[in-house]
């Protein structure tokens, strides 16, 4: 395959080193390479689209949700803060190089007040895995870990599990986050995890994760 070359890259994102894993991919219409969960609508790529069949693909054959490639010894997942206290996802993770590419260059992500886009969605489009906090956290983590279970959401879906953190790395802006960045987005969203939880009687249990998740803040 045909090796991405800069100029064929967003001018917003040229400048940020691409890993040589996803070199290869290919580039959207856009300008931003296309991350291998991404589904076709119409012959053009949507990166809001996944395939059930590719997340389980990734999942059972240790394929990178990013690049496709076999991943290695450490996996990376990026995530939002909520995500982060509890330990779950609703993605596959992906090596640390093409995780930090996309807390870096994916535009929403980058831009902490843009709205997640729900129009035109194809028929037939499912949405991820769990119940997903639909909101723009304002910043994102990388979390790096040797472990990660895959489990049933009992609703028909998988989510995963995350392992004990080795790291974690938080960006907002195309930067590395800030300590109020971070305690500000998690302010913010943390009325939408209780929620869910009362539902369950679940408020001791998520009282614990957020104690536990304090020492991989910035």
């Amino acid at each position: 395959m045909t090796k991405i070359k800069p100029e064929q890259l967003n001018a917003a994102i040229r400048d940020i080193p691409l890993p040589d894993y996803m070199r290869e991919l290919p580039v959207s219409r856009m300008g931003y390479p296309v991350p291998h969960f991404a589904g076709k609508v119409d012959g053009e790529w949507d990166f809001r689209v996944v395939y059930p069949e590719t997340t389980v693909n990734c999942m059972t054959r240790q394929l990178c949700w990013v690049c496709g490639q076999r991943l290695g010894r450490l996996k990376s997942f990026v995530a939002g803060p909520m995500c982060v206290i509890t330990r779950t996802s609703a993605e596959p993770p992906s090596h640390y190089s093409c995780a930090a590419y996309a807390a870096i260059a994916c535009p929403f992500l980058a831009a902490p007040n843009m709205k997640r886009n729900t129009k035109n969605l194809p028929d037939g489009y499912e949405a991820a895995a769990g119940i997903a906090i639909m909101r723009n956290p304002g910043v994102t983590a990388v979390l790096v870990t040797r472990d990660w279970k895959p489990f049933r959401d009992g609703l028909g879906g998988v989510l995963v599990r995350m392992g004990e953190p080795e790291r974690v790395e938080w960006y907002a802006h195309r930067r590395r986050a800030t300590r109020a960045e971070v305690d500000e987005s998690i302010s913010s969203g943390l009325h939408l995890l209780r929620a869910e939880a009362a539902k369950d009687d679940a408020q001791a249990e998520l009282d614990e994760y957020i104690a536990n998740a304090q020492r991989w803040l910035p």
